[in-house]
């Protein structure tokens, strides 16, 4: 079992173990009760200057022994995916975040299983 704190700011990873980006916040399905998404930041990784990721939490999987997360082909699934800055992040009823949630649920084949706690 994680703490949510224990997970933010640690890295994700390629299937390569190169690092790509670094957990910056979770977002949670309340009525749900698990973790849907991730936010990771990819400032400086893939030649982003400063860009943000929602990754549906059931994509990555944990790699202990690097206190990190894989996100399997994240290097080619990233540059294709869309993503946000900063100062403007996805409004979770909008027409654009449905539009995320569906290039990710396309990609894993099937909807977020989110990870239960």
């Amino acid at each position: 079992m994680l703490t949510a704190t224990s997970i933010i700011g640690d890295d994700v990873l390629n299937e390569k173990d190169e690092k790509i980006g670094v957990i910056k916040d979770i977002m949670l399905d309340i009525r749900r009760g698990f973790i849907d998404y991730v936010v990771v930041e990819c400032s400086g990784f893939l030649g982003f200057d400063e860009k943000f990721f929602a990754i549906p939490f059931s994509s990555l999987h944990i790699r202990q022994s690097r206190k990190a997360f894989v996100l399997t082909n994240g290097s080619e699934l990233l540059k294709k995916a869309p993503g946000f800055d900063k100062a403007h992040w996805p409004d979770t009823n909008s027409h654009s975040y449905a539009q995320a949630k569906g290039f990710w649920d396309d990609n894993f084949m099937g909807p977020s299983a989110g990870f239960s706690f």
